[in-house]
């Protein structure tokens, strides 16, 4: 693996890590003040920051650590996480997105907006409060380094405590001055340090470079050498360490081993940590301190006169209590690697017990769905072949082709399972285009999401952010309020846009719905007849009227602006549904608001629907759509004005639809009693019989565009080819249920022409 896949991977983790960030800094909004949370999103940035200086990101590795300082005083506890704050850092999540995409694509970033948000985060880590001239550029303000009481030295269990010695050989620089912020801190590996090429003599070099350190290695834990595991650690460190440079600079030697070993960094006074450090002769082997509670052993009261006396003195006593700390270590040896073992084993467990996933690239996740839907039209073919030449229905091949029909649909249900990802990174998107729309116009909105787990098809997804955009921008722009207007109708000042999506009859629901005024009617038909988009006495209901805005060319607004006014927008929401096999309605109502619905396919690939016959043609029908079906009878059919029938269907009616007539397969109606009726549910339209001449059967068929292959072709969805090699056309409900309603099939066509 060469530098730029390296590089790439880095990228692809770092937009899980962005909406990690964003996702916790909106629960940390909503007032979520978990410690988890807060720590996901100091983990977030941490991360980053880390991964970018590795690769020489000066300007990523910047912001990211003023960011994280000001998270850092947030998980202290010293900065409270009120609505200016996480605005604050919100837009400084935005900032950090772009200056990673930059870092990934070569582009440029707003520096003034950056440097901006670098005073603010400066001003919120030293306590003050946001105010609009943080903004303002200024010399930078280095926060006051964190002083807490001194901690207590470890001990373990024995009652040994290591001696600091002089770590000077690893190039440690000279602090001179006992004033310098000290720092104690206790540094345990795990075997995973070392099994990723880790080195803990390195690390502790690093950290020496800070200033001046002292260090205890601590090797109690160290078994016999019949029980020693050469891929365990088991020593571990303590660290006393004077450096003005901050505990941040302390964590960046240990960021990319943090998680592979148990790190403690305590704060304690720089005077107290010196006058110990002088208390104790720097020599690197264990004194038992007991020995001065018991008398066993008397210390000097004064002063070795020379370093050598110094030495031989300590020498000595270190003779002494080695022999005592050895046959302490022999007569614990056993407990102390049943307890190595023992914590191995956990941490085994642990590691199997969590889900394990890997890295694919989407393009051989394509060709496995492109293979498996061949395997399913070949198994289809296969089947149709035995039953044309096998009239008994009992033989080998029949069972056989059954299994293999079964483990094909299972194997079918497995790969989609792998496209299958949740809308959460699309709806988390979202909410930064809210903020920079509402910053824009000067508007105070929420955005509410609801579902974002709901699974749906990784192509549909990714297709779903420029549609969604935008929605959003709309909805902003045009639907909420300004605070003026809002309080003045007796609404909050606060707009909400709710953004909502669940699973419907084997498809995904999305739901954009504001609380702004709604669609002024009078105006959007003006503004149409204006732009010569409909004739002056065009008489339209009010849902073609709120439909007019899916025109090309066709905006509400008086000026235009960077936001809107091009008539560009919402004519592409509905091509891109319509591209997705999807539909969009509108429901609005003056002065509450708009609610706007997507109605799309969970998967672009395969689906189970029922093979009937129109007209000589053979359609598909999506099983999702269909309620039942049944044989109508002559008493149940009613006719209702000139062209329009009905069928009674327990004590209720229901439209008939004839499928052949709306699709121009026939020129007129069919009889009724001489086919099928399909009872189907669709958006919007309530439920609707279709009628068909014949079922064939259910079976699954593989999806094929058919706007990519041919053309769209209206109330078609998509194309199959069926088992004995034929093509049949994939039905789209709602559209023929729309037909039946008066709405033109080639509506869309007809109105791009007039645009």
């Amino acid at each position: 693996m060469d530098m730029n896949e390296i590089k790439e991977i880095f990228f692809q983790e770092c937009e899980e890590q962005l909406a990690e960030l964003e996702s916790g800094l909106l629960k940390m909004n909503d007032g979520d003040r978990d410690p988890e949370t807060v720590n996901a999103v100091f983990r977030a940035v941490h991360s980053i920051k880390g991964g970018a200086g590795a690769f020489g990101l000066d300007d990523l590795v910047a912001f990211a650590h003023v960011f994280e300082t000001t998270l850092d005083c947030v998980r202290s506890n010293k900065l409270e996480p009120t609505q200016d704050v996480l605005k604050v850092m919100l837009k400084s999540a935005d900032v950090l997105a772009d200056l990673t995409n930059a870092a990934r694509d070569g582009g440029s970033v707003d520096e003034s907006r950056s440097r901006g948000l670098v005073k603010e985060l400066e001003a919120l880590a030293n306590g003050e409060l946001p105010t609009p001239s943080a903004a303002v550029e200024a010399p930078a303000a280095k926060p006051a380094p964190v002083v807490a009481a001194p901690a207590p030295k470890p001990t373990d269990d024995s009652g040994f405590q290591p001696i600091p010695f002089s770590f000077d050989d690893f190039g440690g620089e000279e602090e001179a001055g006992s004033d310098l912020p000290a720092y104690e801190i206790t540094f345990k590996p795990r075997s995973d340090l070392y099994s990723k090429g880790n080195d803990a003599t390195l690390l502790l070099r690093d950290l020496s470079r800070l200033g001046e350190m002292s260090c205890y290695c601590n090797m109690d834990a160290l078994p016999g050498l019949d029980d020693l595991d050469p891929e365990a650690a088991y020593f571990y460190w303590n660290v006393t360490l004077k450096t003005d440079k901050g505990e941040d600079a302390i964590r960046t030697v240990f960021e990319f081993a943090e998680w592979d070993c148990d790190l403690q960094i305590t704060p304690v006074e720089a005077k107290a940590a010196a006058a110990e450090a002088e208390e104790l002769p720097m020599i690197p082997v264990p004194f038992d301190l007991s020995i001065l509670d018991e008398g066993a052993a008397e210390v000097p009261a004064a002063q070795p006169k020379s370093d050598a006396a110094a030495a031989v003195a300590a020498a000595e006593t270190a003779s002494n209590v080695t022999q005592m700390a050895a046959a302490a270590a022999r007569v614990e040896k056993k407990e102390s690697a049943a307890a190595a073992a023992a914590s191995a084993a956990a941490a085994a467990q642990n590691n199997a017990a969590a889900g394990q996933t890997i890295r694919v690239d989407l393009d051989r996740v394509d060709r496995l769905i492109n293979l498996v839907g061949e395997l399913v039209i070949n198994q289809a073919m296969l089947s149709q072949s035995v039953i044309e030449n096998d009239t008994t229905g009992t033989s080998s091949i029949n069972m056989g082709l059954e299994e293999l029909q079964q483990l094909t649909r299972e194997i079918q249900d497995s790969v989609m399972a792998i496209r299958a990802q949740p809308v959460k990174p699309v709806f988390q998107r979202m909410s930064r285009i809210v903020r920079e729309i509402a910053d824009m116009t000067g508007k105070t909105i929420r955005l509410i999401t609801e579902g974002e787990n709901t699974e749906v098809d990784k192509t549909v997804i990714d297709k779903l952010a420029e549609p969604l955009t935008h929605m959003i921008r709309n909805a902003v722009d045009h639907g909420i309020e300004t605070p003026e207007k809002r309080a003045a109708n007796g609404k909050n000042i606060e707009g909400t846009v709710r953004l909502t999506a669940k699973h419907r009859s084997g498809r995904i629901l999305i739901e954009l719905a504001d609380d702004g005024a709604g669609i002024n009617r009078e105006k959007v038909k003006q503004k149409a007849i204006a732009n010569e988009l409909i004739p002056a006495d065009a008489n339209l209901t009010d849902e073609e009227i709120d439909n007019l805005i899916f025109l090309p060319g066709f905006s509400t607004a008086d000026k235009i602006s960077d936001i809107s006014g091009r008539g560009v927008g919402m004519d592409v929401v509905k091509r891109s549904i319509q591209a997705l096999g999807g539909r969009i309605n509108i429901t609005s109502k003056p002065g509450q608001g708009s609610v706007f619905t997507m109605s799309l396919p969970l998967t672009l690939a395969v689906l189970d629907g029922m093979v009937v016959t129109v007209a000589g043609q053979t359609l598909v029908v999506p099983l999702t759509a269909i309620v039942e079906t049944l044989q109508p009878e002559a008493a149940a059919i009613h006719s209702f004005g000139a062209n329009h029938r009905l069928i009674s269907i327990r004590n209720s009616f229901c439209p008939l639809v004839d499928v052949g007539r709306i699709l121009n397969f026939r020129a007129t109606q069919a009889n009724p009693v001489e086919g099928v009726a399909l009872l189907v549910e669709s958006e919007g339209g309530g439920q609707r019989a279709l009628m068909v001449d014949a079922i064939q059967g259910q079976r699954q068929v593989v999806i094929k565009s058919l706007e990519a292959n041919y053309t769209h072709v209206p109330g078609i969805a998509a194309a199959t080819i069926l088992g004995d090699g034929r093509v049949a056309l994939i039905l789209d409900v709602d559209a023929v249920v729309g037909a039946s309603r008066g709405q033109a099939l080639k509506q869309d066509v007809s109105l791009a022409a007039v645009g």
